[in-house]
């Protein structure tokens, strides 16, 4: 007993040392909250995105057909229209396409996060040494960054997919080796003006080694940029995976992806116009959430940005 009170109250002593160290961070971040709640559209983006974050998370569990995600099989039942036992109708195979939309959302969600994970630990890692190293460093980093951007991103992801093989895994890491160039400029042109700064020539008169100035020291100061770009780029990041799957080369049959089932559904326009629909319905609203959601972001970490 004499233990746990000890323990409350050094924890509760912790608490106000670091409230009182960070008075001004937590301040801050009051007002930046404040400014999110005041945008319409950011709570909207932010509502759409917690919503498809839950059906997500927990569409496995209640789905009505769990196993029309798989290669299942209901040919007696194949393109019956929406009602209440197939509220988003059946596929030509009589999937219910309901089911299908749904589980598509946590694979859409799941590569997305993969795809946005990837880019950034590649592009902050060579970003903030290109930015903080300078010299040769930054040149050869930046110079090859600059090569794979002179290419469109969909066809330089098309390319690496068409090279590797169809399937979501190859999609993601060839759109993860498209995304990583964007966020090495970010992190780059944000280091080299973070470098000059006070704290940081305290670090280096101190003796700290160049990794730990980076990491431990700049980076986190630069986060909310990251956060702002990856809150937008997580959308198209989706759109493109979804782009490849339309053109044959991202998932393939029976996985539920949303550009898949598109692409499937279009030959049998416009008798049977449920079947394209409502994956598209699903696409466009994840995008147009998050794009919301990432506007208010950057609205909250540059105020000056409004409009």
């Amino acid at each position: 007993m004499d233990e746990a009170i000890v323990f409350r109250a050094d924890l509760r002593r912790w608490w106000q040392r670091w409230r009182h160290e960070n008075e001004s961070l937590i301040e801050d971040w009051r007002r930046a909250l404040y400014r999110f709640r005041q945008s319409t559209l950011s709570m909207i983006g932010l509502g759409i995105v917690l919503f498809l974050f839950l059906v997500a998370l927990t569409g496995p569990w209640w789905v009505p057909y769990p196993e029309d995600a798989t290669g299942t099989l209901h040919i007696e039942e194949r393109f019956q229209p929406p009602s209440l036992r197939h509220p988003f109708g059946t596929d030509e195979v009589g999937r219910d396409i309901f089911t299908r939309t749904v589980i598509g959302t946590r694979i859409s969600f799941q590569v997305g996060v993969i795809i946005l994970v990837v880019a950034i630990s590649i592009g902050v890692t060579l970003g903030g040494l290109a930015g903080y190293l300078g010299g040769w460093v930054s040149e050869l980093i930046m110079r090859l960054a600059d090569i794979m951007l002179t290419f469109p991103g969909i066809f330089l992801a098309l390319s690496i997919t068409a090279a590797l093989g169809p399937g979501v895994t190859n999609a993601m890491l060839a759109l993860s080796i498209t995304w990583w160039p964007g966020y090495a400029r970010l992190v780059q042109a944000q280091v080299m003006s973070a470098r000059e700064d006070d704290y940081v020539q305290a670090a280096q008169a101190m003796g700290a080694s160049h990794l730990r100035i980076i990491f431990r020291h700049i980076l986190p100061n630069i986060i909310p940029a990251i956060i702002v770009k990856a809150s937008m780029d997580i959308g198209f990041a989706i759109l493109s995976l979804a782009a490849l799957g339309f053109i044959g080369v991202g998932a393939q049959p029976p996985v539920p992806e949303w550009g898949a089932m598109i692409s499937k559904g279009r030959g049998y326009l416009p008798h049977y116009w449920w079947y394209s629909t409502f994956p598209g319905l699903a696409m466009f609203l994840t995008v147009f959430g998050f794009n919301l959601l990432g506007d208010g972001l950057r609205d909250v970490v540059d105020p000056r940005s409004r409009r």
